[in-house]
């Protein structure tokens, strides 16, 4: 099994490969328990002293060239035979070469060499050389066993036909495909731009608890646990929001906070039971504020991973230079449909919605119906940037309503690839609108809507002390982070994603 699957493989041939396991893995075992028996046990180790990574090898070769270099890494290739051999190792970083003698090591210590498998942890040390064949490589004075693996490690991962694996075993994963890894450290560098762009304009980052006595922010079924020293229900947060504003009314003008949310709703390539969102709130701006604040942050993201704003996911090409798109929902179901509800009362509207085959309730709003059309007809059709305003205020419980049409309110949602990307509005501070708004929410959960907001009192209390205008926004890092590395779904971005367990 050092050598793995690959594509031409029968499954009778996998099937036998499996059979064999067992005894691979005793063969292991088998060896570790030798090194014990000799005083050789690579588990007592506690450090191993580095001054180069694999990849500087050849990264930094003219600089290395004829230096001594120790390196540390796992095995990933092994090719010897007689008294040499050839190992790849590699780190975080990446890979090297390692040409081994036994006339260079000692005898010795070459028949322990032999033993190694791969998968095993080793440190090396040796001087930088280019072989015959012109590759950098590590020529080893001494090789030290530090971890031994007792697992079959896949050579080409792409062989294991059962994606699922990948995500449960993750770890394997990062090991063998490099691909991941590297997706992996582009979120990091994403998460770090973001940081660093909103520090650098002045924003606060701040932690609020995971855990609410009410929950609240979004419209999501939310994960109920228990405390047992208070004897009382908690959730697990579906949104950052209420919290945020909460500082908002207590002085703090700028503040973000970027943490995991859990919404216990249903598994598809773009949701996961826990994400990764991005909320923050700006006093004394507007929805202007919030959209150029977006563009920002997507276009600094953007040049970060590819060093221009324009890039392609899946086949389509994306461009993020601003200014944005920015069309009213209404507008754009006019566009896309030729039906312009503005003009339309809520029977009228829900005609106009059933003409289009769009099922909506019997006694559903002027603004449900709107939104619902908006979802069917126009949603997956915005591929390039666009800023969709003007939301219905039923669908939008804590934006400020419009002056002019109070049907609709100040608030949009960024879409890209035909996605909600992030969702903003001039966040409403009326603390009399806010209790009517969330009495709305309460009637429809009563109702049967389980995605409904509850009453937040506290909240209503912090608003009567004054929030001033306020602009927020919240963005999906998860979505953020699948455009940006071309990954197809939410599971290729997630280190650990949510996964039932086998059997």
């Amino acid at each position: 099994m050092a050598e793995l699957l690959n594509d031409t493989q029968t499954q009778e041939t996998m099937e036998q490969e499996q059979e064999q396991l067992p005894a691979l893995l005793k063969v292991r075992r088998d060896k570790l328990a030798e090194l014990r028996a000799a005083g050789r046990d690579p588990f007592v180790i506690t450090k191993y002293e580095r001054d180069a990574h694999c990849a500087d090898v050849a990264e930094k070769f003219d600089e290395l060239e004829g230096k001594t270099v120790s390196v540390a890494g796992r095995i990933m290739a092994y090719r010897g035979k007689g008294k040499v051999a050839f190992v790849d190792i590699a780190d975080q970083s990446g890979r090297t070469q390692v040409y081994v003698r036994r006339d260079d090591i000692g005898e010795e210590e070459y028949e322990h060499f032999k033993k190694l498998d791969i998968g095993d942890i080793i440190g090396v040390k040796g001087v930088v050389f280019r072989t015959k064949m012109g590759e950098p490589s590590i020529h080893a004075s001494s090789c030290v066993l530090l971890t031994k693996s007792l697992q079959i490690l896949p050579e080409k991962w792409h062989g294991l036909k059962d994606t699922d694996l990948r995500y449960r075993q993750r770890y394997v994963d990062l090991i063998v495909n490099k691909d991941v890894r590297d997706t992996m450290l582009k979120r990091s560098a994403i998460l770090t731009e973001i940081r660093r762009i909103l520090d650098d304009m002045g924003f606060v980052e701040v932690e609020t608890p995971v855990l609410h006595t009410v929950y609240g922010g979004a419209s999501a079924r939310p994960f109920v646990t228990h405390h047992n020293a208070l004897d009382l229900d908690l959730y697990l947060r579906i949104s950052l929001e209420l919290y945020l504003k909460r500082l908002i009314v207590g002085g703090m003008e700028k503040v973000y906070e970027m943490g995991r949310v859990f919404r216990n709703e249903g598994m598809d390539i773009r949701h996961n039971p826990e994400f990764t969102l991005l909320e923050l709130y700006e006093a004394y701006t507007d929805l202007e504020g919030m959209m150029n604040l977006a563009e920002r942050l997507f276009t600094g993201c953007a040049m970060k991973v590819f060093g221009t704003t324009k890039f392609t996911y899946q086949g389509k090409e994306i461009d993020f230079t601003p200014p944005f798109r920015r069309v009213s929902m209404a507008d754009a179901v006019a566009e896309a449909t030729g039906v312009n509800l503005m003009s339309l009362d809520a029977e009228q509207a829900r005609a106009e919605a059933a003409k289009l085959g769009v099922e909506v309730a019997k006694d559903a709003s002027w603004g449900e119906v709107l939104s619902a059309i908006f979802e069917e007809k126009v949603e997956k059709t915005l591929i390039s940037p666009t800023f969709i305003t003007d939301h219905p205020i039923e669908i939008s419980p804590l934006a400020k309503k419009k002056a002019d049409d109070p049907r609709l309110t100040h608030r949009f949602e960024l879409f890209v690839n035909g996605w909600e990307m992030a969702n903003a509005f001039a966040e409403l501070n009326d603390p009399i609108d806010q209790k009517e708004r969330f009495q709305r929410q309460v009637e429809l959960r009563q109702k049967g809507d389980e995605e409904a907001m509850p009453m937040d009192d506290d909240f209503i209390t912090a608003l009567e002390y004054g929030m001033p205008p306020t602009g927020g926004i919240g963005f999906g890092i998860d979505r953020l982070v699948m455009l940006l590395t071309d990954s197809a779904s939410i599971r290729d971005v997630l280190l650990f994603p949510t996964m039932k367990p086998l059997g």
